[in-house]
């Protein structure tokens, strides 16, 4: 796959492996998992604060990708975000950081019991092009913040109202995708300050008119993981097992800074 930038890592947890292949594609495998957490995951700002993480428009990122099964168990994907969660893990030499609101420009896939209704009339699982931007607020106001909402949206009554503002602070476009997972696509994301175009083989899938902040980090990955935040059940998040084995394969990456517009 090349180098992303000089800070790209790998992160393999769980019996995951990311191995550059004959052909020069690069595979991101997981092994049947009957419990517990299984990723292979490649990015390049998990030893880097937010602040430095290497990635602004203009932008293009471009690769080919396909997957092991139609509809792989858990979540994959590529593209960029800002690691919102990465207190939670803290594993391969992760800079620890405290949470913050969620930000991403990727193709992302989330198999059942995923369940996140972002954008409006988007299902909350599957395959998809999406964009998401939220509120900035000072990490060390929404740590504490996330942590209160979070303990109060495991209380019934009131769970709905905690989750409908947590979500409302969220915003989000979204296109679910056809193409088959288990076979070659070429997929690209043109990420502009004024906006983002999604292309699956050169034909437009999502224009997202509005964008996440920069800087972003690039990450590419295949994991056993679900995550739930719907007014009904809360914010919750576990792992699906696994009977057979899981990749994801990914050619032809490019990342090209593009000519600023004066």
């Amino acid at each position: 796959m090349g180098i992303i930038s000089p800070e790209a890592v790998r992160l393999e947890i769980g019996g995951g492996v990311v191995e550059e292949t004959p052909s020069g594609s690069t595979k991101f495998f997981i092994p049947p998992t009957p419990s517990g957490y299984a990723n292979a995951q490649i990015d390049d700002y998990r030893r880097l604060a937010r602040g430095k993480f290497p990635w602004r428009p203009p932008l293009c990122l471009s690769l080919k990708a396909r997957a092991s099964h139609v509809r792989p168990l858990g979540t994959l994907g590529f593209g960029f975000w800002n690691d919102p969660f990465s207190f939670s893990f803290g594993q391969g030499g992760a800079t620890r950081k405290l949470p913050t609101a969620p930000k991403a420009l990727w193709f992302f896939y989330g198999s059942y019991p995923n369940n996140l209704p972002l954008a409006s009339n988007v299902p909350g699982y599957g395959w998809k092009a999406a964009s998401l931007d939220s509120i900035d607020l000072p990490t060390l106001f929404l740590a504490p913040l996330a942590a209160c909402a979070f303990i109060l949206s495991k209380v019934p009554i009131l769970r709905g109202w905690i989750m409908r503002k947590a979500l409302q602070q969220i915003v989000a476009y979204e296109s679910l995708l056809t193409p088959l997972l288990n076979e070659w696509h070429s997929y690209s994301l043109t990420w502009l300050s004024e906006g983002a175009t999604f292309e699956v083989d050169g034909e437009i899938v999502l224009h997202a008119p509005e964008v996440p902040s920069a800087p972003l980090g690039f990450v590419a990955w295949i994991d056993n993981q679900y995550a739930v935040a719907t007014p009904e059940d809360g914010f919750h998040f576990g792992v699906v097992p696994l009977k057979e084995p899981q990749w994801l394969e990914i050619s032809d990456l490019q990342l090209k800074t593009l000519p600023s517009v004066a």
